[in-house]
């Protein structure tokens, strides 16, 4: 089996797939180290340097890759992922996304202290942060609320949200 983990970065598609693979067996993959790895940078300067459409063609190069090969995998995807070229499509068809619901309140608790790390986020201060990702996530929801499951993780810990997903499976 195949489960793509999406969702807006801080909805904690690392977190829970790397627990979820310790339970399952299968082999975790975090879609944005396979880019770094593929460019040797980090992907604040892959956008730095190529640009975030360069950025967005090599995601969906990497997932095309990932879908060819035959294991069973948890795959942290990107959070924009899902909203270029026919990325959902291509999860949908090839395996069980898993979309990571989280409100703009809590995603902005979580990521207020990665704002330096992250190419979306750089310099923004918690009120401009608020604003971006509520317009964001607005943009992405669509795409998002096409995953075969949707687990709303506001109120929930690392261990429910598995529970949830293993039962689901």
């Amino acid at each position: 089996m195949r489960i793509f983990l999406i969702g807006f970065m801080g909805s904690g598609k690392t977190t829970i797939g790397r627990q979820l693979v310790s339970m399952l067996g299968y082999k975790f993959i975090d879609q944005d180290e396979l880019i770094e790895k593929h460019y040797n940078m980090t992907v604040s300067e892959i956008f730095a340097t190529f640009g975030e459409e360069k950025f967005r063609e090599t995601e969906h190069e990497v997932l095309a890759d990932l879908i060819m090969k035959k294991d069973d995998f948890v795959v942290s995807t990107g959070g924009g992922a899902p909203c270029f070229s026919d990325n959902m499509q291509l999860m949908n068809n090839n395996g069980m996304t898993v979309y990571l619901k989280a409100d703009p309140k809590t995603l902005v608790h979580r990521l207020k202290d990665s704002t330096e790390t992250r190419p979306l986020l750089k310099g923004k201060t918690e009120l401009e942060l608020l604003q971006f990702v509520t317009n964001k996530l607005a943009e992405r929801e669509p795409y998002y609320n096409q995953a075969k499951l949707i687990i709303p993780t506001d109120d929930l810990q690392v261990e429910d949200v598995i529970i949830k997903l293993k039962e689901s499976l």
